[in-house]
C-alpha cells in the first residue's frame, strides 16, 4: 500500500451542512464510495476538509492532521483543495442542490507530510474535478489515487520536496525580528494559536515556521495529534475535577488510562499510576487503548509483537514527564535490569535497535536517522527533531470550531494550532500567545513570559542578520530568493546552527556566561520542557563537535543600542503610541501647511515645506531604526 491512504470529496449539504460525499477507498472497508459515516477518531474530518467561512472564497488550500485510527500508530496527514461553483453552471444538478453555488473540497488522506507537493497534485486535479460540471464523474478521483501511490511511492523524506511552499524568506519578510520569538515559544511548549483568514495563508504560515526546526516536518510530527474525540461537555468538567496538573507525576497518557479504565496489561487501573512509573512501562495512545478494550483476548500477544521501527504511541513512557534526575543514565540502566525480556519486549529497548547513545555518523550527505530510545521519533545524531509534538502536545495546523474543546482539554498539555474563526482569538486565557499573522503581531499574555523571552543582545544581533540578508537584493525579481544567502535553505540553516549552539552549550561544564547569550531565564524554563529532559536522557556525542557558544556572541557596541532600542519600540505598548503619535503629527502639520501655504503665500509654502523635510527626516530616521 501506498502513502496515500485515502481520497476524500467534502460538500456542505444546505439541511445536514459538511458531509463526506465520496472516498476512495472507502473510509470504513465494509461500506460503499458514497457511505456518508466516519470513523470515530475522524469525525471531524468534514469541518476540516471544508472550513469555517469557506464561503467567503472562491479558492482555498487547508493543511489538516488527523489522529491514527485503531491500530495505526502515526498522525494521519490531510491535504485540502476547496473550491466553489456556481450551480447554474452544472450539467448535471443533483436534487438536493438547492442554493445558488456548490461547495465542495476534494482532499488527500497521507502517511507522509508532504503539504506543498501533495497541494500541487491536488490543486490540479481538483481544477479538473470542477471543470467536468457533474460531480458524479469520480473516475478522475480514481486515477490520482493510484497516480499518487504510484509517483509517491519511494518518496524519501529527506530533500527540499519536502518544504515545497513553505517559504521562511517570507516569513522573516513579514514577522522580522519576531521569527525568533516564536521559534523560542515552540521550543517551550506553549499554548500558540495562530489566527488569519483565509486557510492558506495560516497553514503556510504555521508549517513554515515549524520548518525552521532541523528534522521536525519529515520526523517530528508522527505523535503530534493523539487526541480523543470528545463526547460532551460534562465529561471535559469531571476530567477536570479529577485529574492533577499533567506537570505533575501524571502524564496525559496516565490520563486516558483513567478514563478508559484499561491499563497496562490489559488489566484495570485504579488510583495511583505511580506503580507503573516506577518500572517504566510504557502506555499505549487511547486509540490503541480503545482496541485493547474491545480484543482484549488478542491484546498480550498483538503487545509483544515487537514493531520494525519505534512508534511514537508505544514508546512513551510514564516517567518522561517527572523529575528530570529519574532519566539519568543510572536509572536507566537499572531499569533495564529489572524489566524482564517480555517486559523489554513491549518497551522496545532492544539494544540493538535502540542504542541510549546516538554516535556521530560520517558526513555523507544524507542524515543517518535512528529511532528514539524514549520519543520514539527517528532522530539524526544530534538528537533531532526535539521530542516537542509529543505525549499531548499537539499540532494541529487548522482547528475547526468543533475541536474548540480541545484548547481546555486536560490531556492536551499544548499545542500548535491554526484558527480562522474570530471566536478562538478572542478566548485568550484558553492560549499562552497569539499570532496575529496579517499584522505581524505576537501577542503574550503573561508578563512573566514575556520577560522569559525577551530577546537577548546576540539574539537581536541574531534576529538582525536574518533580516539584512533576506532584505539585501530583494527588488531582483529574477535573483529574489535563488541565491544561497537570504534563501530558504540558508534561513534553515541558521536556525539549525542556532539550535545545535544551544544544545551543546547546555552541556558544557560553567556555561552560565555562555548560556546568558541565549536568555538565563528561557533556558532555565526551556530546562523543564518535555522535550529537554526526553533530549538529555540520551547522550549526543556528535555534539562535541559543535561550537558551544552563541553564534553572535560579542562586546556590546552602540549598533546594539541602536537594536535594543528600536526592539522596544517595536514591541512596547508605549513606543507604539509613540511612533502613531509621531506619524499622526508629522501628517497634520503637512496638512495643516498645505492649507495655510494655499491662503497667505509663498512664505508659509516654505515654512511648511521645512516642517515636512523635518518631519519626514525624523520619521524615516524611526524607520531605519526599525529595520
Amino acid at each position: 500500500r501506498g502513502p496515500v491512504l485515502h481520497i476524500v470529496v467534502v460538500g456542505f449539504h444546505h439541511k445536514k451542512g459538511c458531509q463526506v460525499e465520496f472516498s476512495y477507498p472507502p473510509l470504513k472497508p465494509a461500506e460503499g464510495h458514497d457511505s456518508q459515516s466516519l470513523p470515530e477518531e475522524w469525525k471531524y474530518l468534514p469541518f476540516l476538509a471544508l472550513p469555517d467561512g469557506a464561503h467567503n472564497y472562491q479558492e482555498d488550500t487547508v493543511f489538516f492532521h488527523l489522529p491514527p485510527r485503531c491500530g495505526d500508530r502515526t498522525t494521519v496527514y490531510g491535504v485540502s483543495c476547496y473550491r466553489q461553483i456556481e450551480a447554474k453552471a452544472l450539467k448535471v444538478r443533483q436534487a438536493d442542490i438547492t442554493r445558488e453555488t456548490v461547495q465542495k473540497s476534494v482532499c488527500v488522506l497521507s502517511q507522509l507530510p508532504l503539504y506543498g507537493l501533495l497541494q500541487a497534485k491536488l490543486q490540479l486535479i481538483t481544477h479538473a474535478y470542477f471543470e467536468e460540471k457533474d460531480f458524479s464523474q469520480i473516475s478522475i478521483l480514481k486515477e490520482l489515487y493510484d497516480h499518487m501511490n504510484s509517483s509517491l511511492g519511494n518518496t524519501s523524506l529527506e530533500g527540499s520536496q519536502v518544504y515545497l511552499g513553505l517559504s521562511p524568506r517570507d516569513l522573516v519578510l513579514h514577522f522580522r525580528h519576531k521569527v525568533l520569538i516564536l521559534f523560542k515559544l515552540i521550543l517551550l511548549e506553549k499554548k500558540v494559536l495562530f489566527y488569519i483568514s483565509p486557510v492558506n495563508r495560516l497553514v503556510g504560515a504555521l508549517m513554515t515556521v515549524l520548518s525552521l526546526f532541523p528534522g521536525m516536518i519529515e520526523h517530528g510530527l508522527t505523535d503530534c495529534s493523539h487526541y480523543r474525540p470528545r463526547k460532551s461537555i460534562s465529561e471535559d468538567a469531571g476530567l477536570q475535577e479529577n485529574t492533577p496538573h499533567l506537570d505533575d507525576s501524571v502524564s496525559s497518557a496516565d490520563t486516558s488510562d483513567t478514563t478508559l479504565g484499561v491499563g497496562k496489561g490489559g488489566r484495570k487501573v485504579a488510583g495511583d499510576h505511580s506503580l507503573d512509573t516506577q518500572k517504566g512501562s510504557m502506555p499505549f495512545s487511547p486509540s490503541e487503548k480503545a482496541c485493547n478494550g474491545a480484543q482484549s483476548s488478542n491484546s498480550a500477544v498483538q503487545r509483544l509483537k515487537v514493531p520494525s521501527r519505534a512508534s511514537p504511541a508505544s514508546s512513551e513512557s510514564d516517567w518522561e514527564t517527572l523529575d528530570p534526575s529519574i532519566l539519568e543514565e543510572s536509572n536507566l540502566k537499572e531499569g533495564e535490569r529489572e524489566n524482564t525480556a517480555s517486559e523489554q519486549a513491549e518497551n522496545l529497548l532492544s539494544a540493538e535497535s535502540l542504542p541510549i547513545t546516538v554516535q556521530p555518523q560520517a558526513n555523507t550527505g544524507h542524515a543517518v536517522l535512528v529511532p528514539g530510545l524514549i520519543s520514539g521519533l527517528e532522530e539524526d545524531q544530534y538528537g533531532m527533531p526535539l521530542a516537542i509534538f509529543t505525549k499531548g502536545y499537539l499540532c494541529l495546523p487548522y482547528m475547526a470550531l468543533q475541536q474548540h474543546h480541545l484548547l481546555s482539554d486536560v490531556t492536551v498539555r499544548g499545542f500548535v494550532a491554526g484558527a480562522t474563526n474570530i471566536l478562538f482569538r478572542q478566548q485568550k486565557h484558553l492560549s499562552d500567545a497569539i499570532v496575529e499573522i496579517e499584522d505581524a503581531h505576537v501577542q503574550i499574555h503573561d508578563p512573566e513570559l514575556r520577560k522569559i523571552l525577551n530577546p537577548t543582545t546576540a539574539d537581536l544581533r541574531f534576529a538582525d542578520y536574518l533580516v539584512k540578508h533576506v532584505t539585501e537584493n530583494r527588488d531582483d525579481v529574477f535573483l529574489d530568493g535563488t541565491g544561497w544567502e537570504g534563501g530558504d535553505e540558508w534561513i534553515r540553516a541558521q536556525f539549525s546552527a542556532y539550535l545545535h549552539a544551544l544544545l551543546a552549550a547546555v552541556l558544557q561544564p560553567d556555561n552560565e556566561k555562555t548560556l546568558s547569550d541565549f536568555g538565563t531565564v528561557f533556558v532555565a524554563a526551556w530546562k523543564n520542557t518535555h522535550n529537554y529532559r526526553v533530549w538529555n536522557s540520551n547522550k549526543h556525542p556528535a555534539l562535541a563537535e559543535v561550537n558551544s557558544s552563541h553564534p553572535f556572541q560579542g562586546q556590546y557596541s552602540v549598533s546594539d543600542v541602536k537594536l535594543r532600542l528600536s526592539h522596544s519600540v517595536q514591541n512596547s505598548e508605549r513606543g507604539k503610541k509613540i511612533g502613531n503619535v509621531m506619524v499622526s503629527t508629522s501628517r497634520n502639520v503637512v496638512q495643516t501647511g498645505k492649507a495655510v501655504g494655499q491662503s497667505v503665500g509663498g512664505a508659509f509654502t516654505s515654512a511648511k515645506s521645512a516642517v515636512s523635510s523635518w518631519f519626514s527626516t525624523f520619521t524615516q530616521s524611526t524607520q531605519n531604526l526599525g529595520d
